[in-house]
């Protein structure tokens, strides 16, 4: 059978009032493996489309002056009498010039995942809530606590 949990009395410290069978949900095996990706493909949902404009660092009156000059065909500013002219544009590589790969709107922000991955990933999340190692890990502090999960009796929701 599954395991018994003591069910404490809300008004008295440490009084039990009866024993219940646990949820078979707290059996559950631990996967934290499948948590963290569950959990890490969902985050992506709340995100939403964004990119630069089509023109960034595009914007610039560049020419390339082709080979035989000993420097790299990278396209250049065309002008004269400023610091700027012949400096590389448009490029990745160069100074006010577009990005390698721009962010695009269609690219895919959300992620599709299974339901029963989900649902093992929630299972498995719930299940480690009883384990008390695993809570004092996460930073809880629970060490009064006289056990996990804490169950009180209906009465204390009459407060």
């Amino acid at each position: 059978g599954r395991p018994v949990v003591s069910v404490f009395d809300h008004t008295t410290q440490n009084t039990v009032k009866s024993n219940v069978r646990l949820p078979g949900v707290f059996a559950a095996p631990l996967r934290p493996d499948v948590v963290s990706f569950v959990h890490d493909q969902l985050q992506r949902n709340t995100r939403q489309a964004h990119g630069i404009n089509f023109f960034a660092g595009m914007k610039h009156s560049s020419l390339s002056w082709g080979t035989g000059r000993a420097v790299a065909r990278i396209p250049r500013i065309r002008a004269s009498g400023t610091s700027r002219a012949n400096q590389g544009a448009n490029g990745n590589m160069c100074r006010a010039g577009r990005m390698a790969f721009p962010l695009r709107t269609w690219r895919r922000w959300h992620r599709k995942v299974n339901l029963r991955q989900r649902r093992h990933a929630l299972a498995a999340a719930v299940a480690a809530t009883a384990v008390t190692p695993l809570v004092l890990a996460r930073g809880h502090r629970v060490m009064r606590v006289p056990q996990l999960p804490l169950v009180f009796s209906d009465e204390i929701n009459q407060i």
